[in-house]
């Protein structure tokens, strides 16, 4: 049996906007830092959809979420396999 060689992102609200989906494989052979996944992501979604800002916009405002436990830190490992989920900051709450 072959080991997951994937991320799942999972993008909430505006994040989902921007990236045009909710969800998404990303592939990672190795483990990679979350900036260097945040970097991935603007590449796969240089564009925004009318009337959205773009990823590279939303990204950096966003809590992440690897696993289920806040990433805050940019440099902190997310190894192939892993579940992210990035959610925006959400109004009245």
């Amino acid at each position: 049996m072959e080991a997951d060689t994937t991320v799942l992102v999972r993008y909430f609200a505006a994040a989902a906007a921007s990236a045009g989906t909710e969800q998404e494989e990303v592939a990672a052979d190795t483990a990679m830092t979350r900036s260097e996944l945040q970097q991935v992501l603007t590449h796969l979604h240089p564009v925004a959809p009318a009337g959205e800002k773009t990823l590279a916009q939303v990204l950096p405002q966003c809590s992440w979420l690897v696993n289920g436990v806040a990433r805050k830190d940019p440099e902190s490992p997310i190894a192939p396999a892993a579940t992210v989920d990035v959610l925006p900051p959400f109004a009245g709450g």
